[in-house]
This record gives structure tokens, C-alpha cells and sequence, in this order.
């Protein structure tokens, strides 16, 4: 199964990115592992969030194919454990799904298109983070995946 994270904008954060790329490159280990990261939205400045939003979800949706299953990353999503998240994705592995795609918007959500066109909709936390965080959050969390799925000692019950 190959995944495919996308993300809207880069990355500011040097000590962010270090991270994320420290967890990516462990990742390639186990999985093929595309992080896509999408250019913002020209002129988004002059737009309004509501369309910023929507022109978001206009680049995300051009990107997915009709055979990927979607994971969207939201606050109101359901939230799973380290080990849930595992099962999760071993489930999926072994259903035979061949691409995998986990979408983490823009600092301001996402459009309810993506939201329906989305399989599965994963919160990491009751909490909010910045969507620049989610992205070391979530590259940690499919390392750390992947390792439970392998049996590794990485992950502590």
C-alpha cells in the first residue's frame, strides 16, 4: 500500500521540520510514503476564509484519485490510540486498499467537500493544534504505527 500525505503550505518551522523529516525518513523503512506538500492559494491574503477554504478544497480534491481511500485529519474526527491507529491501517493494508491518502488542511479547516469525500475522518486530540504541529504529529504517529504493526519496541503498552 503506498500512502500519500498531503498538505496545504510549507512547513515555517525549522525545528518542525527537522522533525518530520527525522520521522519520514524512519517511515520509508516500512512504507512507501509521499509527503506532498501543496503550494497556498494565490492571493489568499485578499480572500475571505470562507473562500480561501473552498479554494483549498479545490486543489486537495483535484489531487485524490477515485480508487484512494481518504483519511481527513480534524479535531472532530474520532480520535483512536497509538495501537487503534495501527489496527487501523493494517485493516487497510489488508483489505487490499493500494493508496492510502491522509489530507491535513489549512490553518483554517477545510471545505465540507473534502469532508464528504473523505472515508475515514481522524482526530489526534480532543485538543487543537496548529496544522503546522499536526504534520510532526502525524509523521511520529505513522512511524509509530508501523513499528506496532512490525512489533517493534519503538511504542510502550
Amino acid at each position: 500500500m503506498k500512502v500519500t500525505i498531503f498538505l496545504i503550505g510549507k512547513t515555517d518551522e525549522a525545528f518542525l521540520t527537522e522533525g518530520i523529516n527525522l520521522y519520514l525518513n524512519r517511515l520509508k523503512h516500512y512504507i512507501k510514503a509521499d509527503w506532498v506538500v501543496l503550494q497556498n492559494v494565490k492571493h489568499s491574503a485578499s480572500m475571505s476564509k470562507e473562500k480561501l477554504i473552498i479554494k483549498e478544497a479545490e486543489l486537495l480534491l483535484s489531487k485524490i484519485k477515485a480508487n484512494d481511500f481518504v483519511i481527513l485529519l480534524d479535531e472532530k474526527g474520532k480520535e483512536l490510540t497509538s495501537s487503534g491507529l495501527a489496527e487501523y491501517i493494517l485493516g487497510k493494508m489488508d483489505s487490499g486498499i493500494k493508496s492510502l491518502v491522509l489530507i491535513v488542511g489549512g490553518a483554517f479547516g477545510v471545505a465540507g467537500t473534502v469532508r464528504t469525500r473523505a472515508d475515514f475522518v481522524l482526530a489526534l486530540s480532543k485538543m487543537t493544534f496548529s496544522h503546522q504541529m499536526v504534520r510532526l504529529i502525524l509523521a511520529e504517529q505513522l512511524y509509530r504505527a508501523m513499528t506496532i504493526i512490525k512489533g517493534e519496541k519503538y511504542h510502550h503498552e
